[in-house]
């Protein structure tokens, strides 16, 4: 009797793990995705240097309304001088939202 109890407990245990998990994972995307999406929209003009991200997502407010969003960083070297620019990424998204050049 005690062992069909704990079985039963286990499955319901599992059952109620499984429909839960949609809602345990993050609604953002990853930082690394976030910066390989900048990286490939400018790969798109030419080669790029180096880059970085901010991994924790921050908010920002453009048009009066607020969003979380990633600060991204790319340099690339164009007729021989060095720019940076630096990116900003919708973090539930991927979306660029603004591109600022920085030097």
């Amino acid at each position: 009797m005690k062992c069909k109890g704990l079985i039963a407990g286990i499955g319901i245990g599992f059952a109620a793990a499984y429909l839960l998990k949609d809602q345990l994972k993050s609604p953002f995307i990853s930082s690394d995705k976030a910066l390989q999406l900048v990286k490939q929209e400018f790969k798109k003009k030419g080669p790029i240097e180096g880059s970085w991200i901010y991994t924790v997502p921050e908010d920002y407010s453009i048009h009066e309304s607020s969003h979380k969003v990633y600060k991204t960083g790319i340099t690339r070297t164009i007729e021989g001088s060095l720019e940076q620019y630096e990116a900003i990424v919708h973090a539930g998204t991927g979306l660029l939202l603004e591109v600022n050049k920085v030097s």
